[in-house]
Parts: C-alpha cells; sequence; structure tokens
C-alpha cells in the first residue's frame, strides 16, 4: 500500500468522524480530479456563470485536472429572503442542464466550455443551511466533498481552491497555482487579487478606500514582524489536502470564516503567496454577510464615512514592540515582560493582564519543546485574532483612528504618490498602485524558525513611543 492511499484512507476516515454532509453531489465524471474550485452561491445569477466563464478560459489540459464545485446555499425563510431562494433556483436548473448535458457553458468567443462541473444542492427544501450557517458552512461542505474526491483519486496532496461566486480569474489562474506548488513546500498559498475599480465616482471611491485598508493593515502587520501578515479574502485561499485535514478543515462561521481559517493555516503549516497570477473580486454592495468587502461597500454608500480612517500607524508600532519582547526574551518570567511592557505602553499591559498573560506564559514555557518551539507557541497563542483585539484595545484607549492618507504616509512614508496634488480619486488610485505592488514583492510571513517565511521587517520603522 502507497503512502498515498494509506493518507487517502486516513482522510477519508477523518470525514466520516467529522461528519461528511450528506447532501450529494450532482455532476460529471470526478475521475483522475487532482484539484478542487470550491464557489459558494447565494443568489448570485447575474454573476456565477461569468466567473465560471473565465475559469474555462484556463488551458483545456488545466481543466482537465480541476473539478469546478458550486455550493448553491441559502438558509430557510425567513432567514433568506424570497428573491434570494427564487434565484438559486434558477441557479440549481441551469447548472443541473449543463452537468447533464441538457445545456451548455460558453467561453467568451463563444466556442463550449470544458470546464468540469459540479453542484451541491444546500438551497432547495429540506435541503437548506440552518438558520445560524452562512458562506463559512457552504464552503465546509464543498471543501469536505472536495477533499472526498481526491481521496478516492488517491491525491490526498492535492489542492482545494476557494473561489466566490462574483470573483473572476485570469487565464492562467490554474496553471499557475498548480507550478506554485508544483515548486514549493508550502502547505496553502493566497492568490493574489485586484478589485477592478467602477467608473460610477462613489463606487470606485468605495472599493479604492475598502482596498487600502486591506493592504495597509497587512503591511501594518508585516511592520509589527506579525506571521499572520496576510490578506483575508476568502476567494484567495488555497490549500494542499494535508494541510486541510492538519488545520482541522474549514469552520462553520457565518462570516468572517477566511480570517479564522487563514489563521488557522498559519498555526499548522506555511502559507505562501501566489504572486503569478490573480483574482478579481467583485466590487458590489452586498447585505449577505455583517462584515467584508461588500458590507463595506454598502455602509460607505449609504453615508457612513467611517471607511475613510484607519487603525493608527503607532498601534503597528506597539504590536511589534511586543512582538519583539517576548521573542527577545523568551526565558524571562512572565511578570518581568509584563513590568516591561510600561516602557512600551501601559494599555499594552492592562491588554495583557485580561488576557491572562501572567498565568498562560508560563504554561508556554513549560510545553514548548525548545526555544523556536516556544515562539511558534507564543504566536499560536497571540495571534491574529489577539493582535487585531490589541490593535482595537490601544483605538480606544488613546490611538484612535485617523485619515486614511495620513496613517499611509505615516506608517509608509516611502509609498507615498509622486503625484500628491492630484485629485482624491486618482491620488487613491496611485497610492493602492503602491501598496498593491508592495504586497506583491513580499514573501510570506511565518513563525521564525519553523517556515521558509520570515518575519523581518521590510520598512524602516520610527521610535515607539508610549501613548501621550
Amino acid at each position: 500500500m502507497t503512502r498515498e492511499t494509506r493518507r487517502s484512507r486516513r482522510f477519508l476516515e477523518w470525514l466520516d468522524r467529522r461528519g461528511l454532509d450528506d447532501r450529494p453531489l450532482i455532476g460529471t465524471d470526478d475521475r483522475r480530479v487532482s484539484r478542487i474550485v470550491v464557489i459558494p452561491v447565494l443568489a448570485e445569477s447575474d454573476l456565477l456563470f461569468g466567473t465560471l466563464r473565465s475559469l474555462s478560459e484556463n488551458p483545456t489540459e488545466e481543466l482537465e485536472e480541476t473539478l469546478v464545485i458550486c455550493v448553491v446555499n441559502n438558509r430557510t425563510q425567513p432567514h433568506a429572503r424570497p428573491d434570494q431562494i427564487d434565484d438559486n433556483r434558477k441557479i440549481l436548473a441551469k447548472l443541473d442542464g449543463i452537468v447533464r448535458g441538457g445545456g451548455t457553458l460558453t467561453r467568451q468567443k463563444g466556442q463550449p466550455a470544458s470546464l468540469r462541473l459540479a453542484f451541491i444542492d444546500a438551497s432547495s427544501s429540506g435541503q437548506e443551511l440552518g438558520p445560524k450557517m452562512g458562506v463559512g458552512e457552504a464552503r465546509r461542505i464543498g471543501l469536505d466533498h472536495g477533499l472526498r474526491v481526491l481521496c478516492q483519486n488517491n491525491f490526498p496532496d492535492g489542492l482545494l481552491i476557494s473561489l466566490d461566486a462574483d470573483s473572476t480569474v485570469a487565464p492562467n489562474y490554474l496553471e499557475a497555482i498548480g507550478r506554485h506548488f508544483a515548486a514549493s513546500d508550502s502547505d496553502a498559498g493566497v492568490v493574489a487579487f485586484a478589485h477592478p475599480l467602477p467608473e460610477d465616482h462613489k463606487h470606485r471611491e468605495a472599493m479604492l478606500l475598502y482596498e487600502l485598508f486591506l493592504r495597509y493593515h497587512e503591511l501594518g502587520l508585516r511592520v509589527a514582524g506579525s506571521p499572520y501578515a496576510l490578506p483575508t479574502v476568502g476567494s484567495t485561499i488555497v490549500v494542499r489536502g494535508t494541510a486541510y485535514v492538519a488545520a482541522g478543515g474549514m469552520n462553520r462561521k457565518e462570516a468572517g470564516e477566511d480570517f479564522y481559517f487563514i489563521q488557522q493555516l498559519v498555526k499548522t503549516g506555511w502559507v505562501s503567496r501566489i504572486d503569478t497570477t490573480t483574482i478579481f473580486p467583485s466590487y458590489r454592495s452586498s447585505d449577505r454577510v455583517p462584515f467584508g468587502t461588500g458590507a463595506a461597500i454598502g455602509r460607505f454608500l449609504g453615508g457612513d464615512q467611517a471607511i475613510r480612517r484607519v487603525y493608527h500607524p503607532q498601534s503597528y508600532r506597539l504590536l511589534g514592540a511586543w512582538l519583539d519582547l517576548v521573542q527577545n526574551n523568551l526565558e524571562a518570567d512572565a511578570s518581568d515582560l509584563l513590568e516591561d511592557t510600561t516602557t512600551i505602553a501601559p494599555e499594552l499591559g492592562q491588554f495583557l493582564i485580561k488576557k491572562d498573560f501572567k498565568n498562560t506564559w508560563p504554561r508556554l514555557q513549560d510545553n514548548a519543546p525548545d526555544l523556536p518551539g516556544l515562539v511558534a507557541q507564543f504566536h499560536r497563542w497571540f495571534d491574529a485574532f489577539k493582535s487585531l483585539k490589541l490593535i482595537h484595545h490601544l483605538r480606544d484607549n488613546g490611538l484612535p483612528s485617523m485619515p486614511l492618507e495620513d496613517a499611509i504616509s505615516d506608517l509608509f512614508p516611502s509609498l507615498e504618490p509622486k503625484n500628491g496634488n492630484a485629485n482624491l480619486s486618482l491620488r487613491l488610485q496611485l497610492l493602492l498602485d503602491r501598496l498593491r505592488e508592495t504586497c506583491s514583492d513580499l514573501a510570506a510571513p511565518g513563525f521564525p524558525g519553523r517556515t521558509p517565511g520570515s518575519v523581518a521587517r521590510t520598512y524602516p520603522v520610527k521610535q515607539t513611543t508610549p501613548i501621550n
């Protein structure tokens, strides 16, 4: 019995224990498939088939190895609107026609698409998601079924690719992902993304501001030396089957499932960057989830100007000073470390006391096999969520949010656009171009001493000073 066969059997047993969803996978022949693309779909008939068409523009040899699984989902009324349920019904009918040969999916030039397509009905009466379930559960259903297909084909280390119904891809998308993992030992990856910018002035400004915030926060975490300095966009995630199991699979969160899944992938493996292709997420507003791109755009279009302000640059410097303090004093007592935080900022010590650092740190020291292991244990405890909570604590206690352009200029003075006299829209566009380029140039971070990544700071950081 080969290693792949043993691993496939073990993962199938894991799926059984986890409770593989019993909704059937309806679709084309999935033999010889070594990669899966999973797309959760909720009332997106106007977008899904454009996304599928963009996938079909990839090389035929790549499509032959790829199965695309659409998870058409909604909750029951009143948790889902009647128009959403009706739209899903139309999507299911069209997908059923395609996979059973009664319909076609054409490429941009009108030729029939050779996409290997399947779908899961989590929408029809009796098949709906639970009242508190959402996109996380839909992704989990598709990824779990995808892992089963990979294992049945004896490809337990095959790729599980997460995409969204409103996110089109470049023509080299599948090829670039395959080449990346063939040449890399990474367990997972995040694909480069760029939101298309609409012509409408208001929509354009909203999209520019939101993506600038995403890039600013990612680079701010990089300045702090955090191993979690990665974009958290659900449609960018790619994971090997082995890493999917190691991370415990996709979570069931109604929103923010991508944030928590990437956090878990960083804790259990090495997450790399895939910058040789691009995903183009939609700029539309949406009320499907309480936060994320669609929600942020919707709030801005409704008059909420909060998107113009971002976390204070000093909060990232203080986070970095805290991470440095721990990593340079691994054998110190918790009390000594807490005392040293007073030289950084009293608010930092207050936060750590709330998080029970005094009792947590000695447990981490006792359980770590060595000092590099202690660093990894510390970062698993002080993860992306705690880092964000610290930034929120600092925001509420002396470091209020500030205008986006001012914050970027403060934290990254070298990234200021050269044409500072341009109108607002052009300035934001130039700034976003610089931040996109900078994010693309960076290697993926990781726990020091544990992965090929590095958390070394890329930018000169201003002197850390206590909060006034």
